[in-house]
């Protein structure tokens, strides 16, 4: 490593930090996503580190050269950040990189060298910073989990995902969404790999290499975002791929009979550190894998009799009973987008014959799905009264906040306090004017209950505080206090909060009834949503799916409102809007029905079709 003249650097420990302050810390890392290309040309790698005080802090880190990325290949490494800024997202503290930002990776694992990984040339490396890597090492040694999924071969089954360390033998580009990769471990897959035609494809590799090997090499299709990292990667490069697919697939023989084979997919997206990382040659783990290739390829050369007379045979055409074409199979993420299973017994009709009857009708047809509407899948989200049928949009965050400070202003009444129904704890907030908020614990046969099953009704709570409760106790209900009793706020406002979900009530057709009926769900299990209402007087509004499809078959052109969202998606619309694993699952989905166009060799496909 190379050194600079020592700098005496004060390191914060993760439960000292504070919003605003650049801060220099040790950590362990206990989640990240290898570096991907951000909406703009930066590089955005996130990583959540934690340290011996069990604080985690997650870490958004972006930069326009790769490199400059912390260097981390597994959950247990260490890392030392220098010049990390404190903010504040979402109620929580965030690291952010800040000008002269510049971090050290250190192998997690006891025992092994002290080695710094790190694009910088110079930096500064102490007696003083090796005890402090020692120190989270033994730590990390009985309060981190180690990374579990990184899995050989020889070792994976269909239907998971894994971490794979592999070496790179050739790749290809399949069109513009999907890459090949040919990658071994030394070991064989207990199914044979599922191969890819590469006969009319631009293939980079060495041919006669890969033959020799045969079923120790599998096939790789990475996909979207991805595809420009594979492009990039060099033949003979040492890769660790994270969150990697596997499926089992049945391919038809000229027999008639089927042969199962083992896919391998990288999808698109980041969630769940989904990515490819170039391992460099001195890392340990590339230092066993060297030693399993050694070997493998001097079985090779020595073959046994004893090999299983299935194995399959590597085909580079597909005419091979092992090797199909991209387009000859259904894509993993292709295979059913969604399925209604209403109507089967209607035959097909043409849209240009729909267009000429009368509503109501019920039809089944075939048709592409042309465009949709909204582009911003998130503002699809609605709220229907199931009474009424009335629409009215999911309340903005700001627009909340807006009421619940607004209902802060009417002090906690100390005389509704401590009642038989709850227990009331109250405090005045600091440099806000004294604000008073009090929470009250509701009680079950005079007992409160675990924190995970208790109900919670909080006056003078801002939006920030109803959020951190919600996150901690089972349910919450915003209130006041009223001339006699507490009472719910405007239904404006949710009537119930439960982690990340928030339930509202129809104003025109509830009829509010007092806190105190919350008694009768006593000793009657968890707080359900629709109970809760009920004993209030509140007709509960549903989140929905509002959309318009513009479908086609050739025939005419319809536009069209789409009815049983939550069937059709297979994804509930309440938690769209909080959780971001959903919001990319519902955009795969209308990428896939809705696909954009896309060139293939000379042709451009845009062919998902519709059965409603």
């Amino acid at each position: 490593m190379s050194l600079v003249p020592v700098t005496p650097y004060t390191y914060t420990p993760l439960n000292l930090l504070k919003e605003g302050a650049i801060v220099n810390v040790y950590a362990v890392v206990k989640f990240f996503k290898p570096p991907y290309l951000s909406k703009g040309t930066d590089y955005c790698s996130v990583v959540t580190i934690v340290d011996q005080t069990n604080v985690k802090l997650t870490c958004m880190l972006f930069s326009g050269n790769y490199e400059a990325l912390p260097i981390i290949y597994k959950v247990g490494d260490i890392v030392r950040f220098h010049r990390l800024k404190i903010q504040v997202y979402k109620n929580e503290l965030q690291g952010i990189n800040s000008s002269g930002f510049a971090s050290l990776t250190f192998e997690g694992t006891l025992g092994t060298p002290v080695t710094a990984r790190t694009s910088s040339k110079l930096f500064s490396f102490t007696p003083q910073d090796e005890k402090m890597v020692e120190a989270l090492r033994v730590w990390a040694s009985t309060h981190i989990s180690a990374s579990s999924t990184v899995v050989q071969l020889c070792d994976v089954q269909p239907m998971q995902y894994y971490d794979l360390t592999c070496q790179l033998l050739g790749k290809a580009e399949v069109d513009g969404t999907a890459f090949l990769l040919k990658v071994w471990d030394g070991t064989r897959t207990v199914f044979p790999s599922w191969r890819v035609s590469i006969q009319d494809l631009n293939f980079e590799g060495d041919l006669s290499h890969i033959l020799r090997l045969q079923s120790l090499v599998i096939d790789i299709l990475v996909y979207d975002n991805h595809v420009q990292v594979a492009k990039s990667l060099k033949i003979g490069s040492f890769l660790r791929i994270y969150s990697l697919h596997t499926k089992l697939h049945s391919v038809n023989t000229d027999t008639n009979s089927s042969l199962l084979r083992l896919e391998f997919h990288l999808h698109g997206g980041t969630s769940y550190g989904r990515g490819i990382r170039v391992l460099p040659e001195t890392s340990s783990c590339v230092d066993q894998l060297k030693k399993d290739l050694e070997g493998a390829d001097l079985a090779v050369n020595q073959p046994s009799n004893s090999q299983s007379a299935n194995e399959d045979n590597f085909e580079l055409s597909n005419s091979g009973s092992g090797s199909v074409s991209l387009y000859e199979v259904e894509r993993c993420q292709q295979v059913s987008a969604t399925i209604l299973t209403d109507h089967q017994y209607l035959e097909k009709t043409p849209l240009c014959a729909i267009l000429k009857q009368k509503a109501p009708q019920q039809y089944r047809i075939r048709a592409k799905l042309r465009s949709y509407m909204p582009r911003r899948l998130f503002q699809s989200v609605k709220l229907l009264c199931p009474k009424c049928h009335s629409l009215q949009e999911v309340p903005y965050e700001n627009n909340l906040d807006k009421i619940l400070q607004d209902a802060a202003a009417i002090a906690p009444n100390s005389k509704l306090q401590d009642t038989t129904l709850y227990d009331s704890k109250v405090w005045s907030t600091e440099g806000q004017g004294g604000r008073q908020v009090a929470v009250h614990f509701v009680k079950n046969d005079n007992i409160l209950p675990l924190s995970s099953e208790c109900l919670i009704l909080i006056e003078g709570g801002r939006l920030c505080e109803v959020s951190k409760l919600s996150s901690k106790f089972h349910s919450v209900i915003p209130v006041r206090s009223g001339p006699e009793d507490l009472e719910l706020l405007d239904l404006s406002a949710p009537f119930l909060i439960q982690g990340k979900v928030y339930h509202y009530g129809c104003k025109q057709c509830s009829n509010l009834k007092p806190i105190q009926n919350l008694n009768s769900l006593l000793n009657k299990g968890l707080w359900i949503p629709s109970a809760v209402a009920e004993v209030l007087g509140i007709v509960p509004l549903q989140y929905v799916f509002v959309m318009t499809f513009t479908l086609d078959d050739g025939t005419g052109v319809l536009d069209v409102y789409l009815k049983d969202s939550e069937n059709f998606f297979k994804i509930p619309a309440s938690e769209i809007l909080t959780d971001d694993d959903h919001q990319r699952s519902l955009e795969t989905i209308m990428n896939m029905i809705c696909p954009p166009e896309i060139k293939i060799g000379r042709k451009y496909s845009k062919d998902a079709f519709l059965f409603f």
